[in-house]
């Protein structure tokens, strides 16, 4: 199919009292990893929340596969073939790891329902998970708990994840386990829309890059081009990725 997977188009959403975004224009090309930059309270977490029906927008459109989903419920906009792996993580303390991918795989009641092929995936970029299949997720370091919160995202083929700074807290070696893994996903086709407060992650993984600022994209571009371009780092994040490698 040609055109954009996801389109956003003049999306306005308000959070009680507060405007939070104020006309969002974005497109996300299939197969791609786009990452979503700004400053903190740019709105950035308000957009994923809104694309996955968390948050209804008051204006605009939001468009997959052609399909305006802006009125849909997040388990209509899920079935559609859409994955979010919030900040927060939003996993079961009290569940195992294996329960807690049992719960995120449709249809399956028991561990050997799960697909055996998206298992060896994630074993494979996250032995952990393996290793601690049957003890409390509670229990997990914190970034083992995000390699299971992305895990759960992954564990049945999606055609779009909305992951929010799946780096935040991590310990640099980590960092570089989620690099290898998100390279890995790119690898399967799917179409990623990354929040990320890392730049020097976010420069490893990004095929095209939208900053926002003050609820709107400010810019949009190849990846590629703003990491080259420390002028344009300052004047759009007043900052510049070098100082984060």
């Amino acid at each position: 199919m040609s055109g954009p997977l996801l389109q956003l188009a003049g999306v306005h959403t308000h959070i009680g009292a507060y405007h939070i975004l104020h006309g969002v224009d974005l497109e996300v090309s299939r197969g791609e990893l786009t990452v979503l930059l700004g400053r903190n309270g740019a709105g950035k977490t308000t957009t994923l929340r809104s694309i996955m029906g968390l948050w209804h927008v008051s204006l605009g459109a939001i468009r997959f596969e052609d399909e305006d989903i802006s009125a849909l419920e997040t388990p209509e906009i899920a079935r559609r073939g859409i994955a979010y792996v919030p900040e927060n993580m939003g996993i079961f303390a009290d569940l195992t790891v294996c329960e807690n991918l049992l719960l995120a795989a449709r249809g399956a009641r028991r561990a050997e329902d799960i697909d055996p092929g998206r298992l060896e995936l994630i074993f494979g970029q996250f032995p952990a998970l393996k290793r601690f299949w049957q003890h409390p997720a509670g229990l997990l370091s914190g970034g083992q708990k995000q390699m299971l919160a992305v895990a759960r995202a992954i564990v049945e083929p999606r055609k779009l994840l909305l992951v929010d700074e799946p780096s935040k807290g991590l310990a640099p070696a980590i960092i570089q386990n989620m690099v290898g893994a998100v390279r890995e996903l790119k690898r399967t086709d799917t179409t990623i829309l990354l929040v990320e407060q890392n730049f020097n992650f976010a420069r490893q993984v990004g095929d095209r890059v939208a900053v926002m600022d003050g609820g709107r994209i400010v810019h949009v571009g190849e990846m590629a081009a703003l990491a080259a371009d420390e002028a344009l780092q300052q004047r759009l994040l007043g900052l510049s990725l070098a100082a984060h490698q």
